[in-house]
């Protein structure tokens, strides 16, 4: 456990918190108008390892030589020369901070921290990190790195759980959910949805898809998975007879085949390591989805369907309604897709590189 300290005063600005991989849709922003909920579990901090944020360097003022050092490979608007390792947190684990007015960047519907860091430690006045509550963005809040350290609060070190307690103890994240536009009175202006969570987390295993693809067409296995990727598979890779089967595994999973080479596999949600099989199916490449996604991609809640009324015999189940289903087919996050595909390396193959440069198309399409 740890909390995040000023640097220029030592004042505390945060509760204890336990750090956890950066989520998938940190970055993401949904929508026109959507009210997005808090992107961290209270209690937790996560890194994100990449410069972002203000000042940015469009594409034509960067060096190619520079980019690829940077791990970008292909293309972007814009590059961040912002410093690395910003920490970003839920507003509720902030203490000791407040608001700079004058720098209240966003306000369509809040702050988006375009104009820089919009929060100061109270005791010095020290701008230390940025408010993120806008419209179609996760709430947050993201600590400037070089204005806070970190100061460990105990000595124990805490392992992360294994994959067994993570079996046990972790919770799938649902593919549907309601969808509110900002400032609208509870019960209005709400619509049922794709979670904006699959979403980012399909775009990202979409782009990893596609570079363990070859240029060959993939196939997934029929039901909830096929619904979220085949259709944009089959529409980004050719046709023909040679299929790469891309297989779900993971803990508690059947051993895949020593053939298999593509395996959709979960994320740790607290180092972000992928899961990796035993055996000769290790050399697969591995396409992460984050571990609420993939837990209910391998092991689906199921609706249950007995009706009853009255008292509940033994052996009766109850007569919950199936859920809502989104009026619209799955579509993929651009944004993450994008962001991931331009850091794979295969992304310099032409009929890749093709992919990308039709996104905008791709997403009149509605794939994205």
């Amino acid at each position: 456990m740890f909390v995040f300290m000023c640097v220029g005063c030592g004042a505390r600005l945060t509760t204890p918190l336990s750090q956890v991989a950066l989520p998938v849709h940190a970055h993401q922003k949904y929508g026109n108008g959507s009210q997005l909920p808090v992107l961290m579990e209270s209690g937790t901090f996560a890194v994100d390892p990449e410069p972002w944020g203000p000042p940015w360097r469009t594409w034509e003022e960067i060096d190619q030589d520079e980019a690829a050092a940077r791990g970008i490979y292909a293309p972007v608007y814009a590059l961040s020369d912002g410093a690395p390792g910003a920490i970003v947190i839920a507003p509720g684990d902030t203490r000791g901070t407040v608001l700079i007015p004058e720098r209240g960047g966003g306000y369509c519907c809040g702050l988006d921290g375009a104009d820089g860091p919009n929060m100061a430690c109270e005791a010095c006045g020290l701008p230390v990190a940025s408010r993120i509550d806008d419209c179609s963005l996760w709430q947050a809040v993201w600590l400037a790195p070089n204005a806070v350290r970190r100061h460990p609060v105990d000595d124990a070190e805490a392992a992360p759980l294994s994959w067994a307690e993570l079996m046990t103890e972790g919770k799938g994240t649902p593919p549907f959910e309601p969808i509110a536009t900002w400032g609208s009175r509870l019960g209005s202006d709400q619509w049922w949805s794709w979670s904006p969570q699959w979403e980012a987390a399909a775009g990202q295993a979409l782009a990893h898809l596609l570079a363990a693809s070859e240029g060959r067409p993939v196939t997934v296995p029929s039901g909830l998975i096929a619904e979220v990727f085949q259709r944009a598979l089959d529409a980004l890779l050719p046709a023909g007879p040679s299929a790469r089967p891309g297989v779900l595994a993971g803990p508690g999973r059947p051993a895949p085949d020593a053939d298999a080479d593509i395996l959709l596999v979960p994320a740790h949600p607290q180092t972000g390591e992928t899961w990796t099989p035993a055996g000769p199916a290790a050399s697969a490449y591995p396409v992460p989805l984050p571990f609420g996604v993939w837990l209910w991609l391998a092991f689906p809640e199921p609706h249950l369907p007995v009706p009853a009324s009255g008292g509940m015999p033994d052996g009766v189940l109850r007569d919950n309604p199936p859920a809502l289903r989104p009026p619209h087919l799955f579509r993929a996050d651009s944004g993450t897709f994008q962001h991931t595909l331009v850091r794979l390396p295969a992304v310099r193959s032409p009929w890749l590189r093709q992919i990308l440069e039709n996104l905008t198309s791709h997403m009149h399409a509605r794939l994205f």
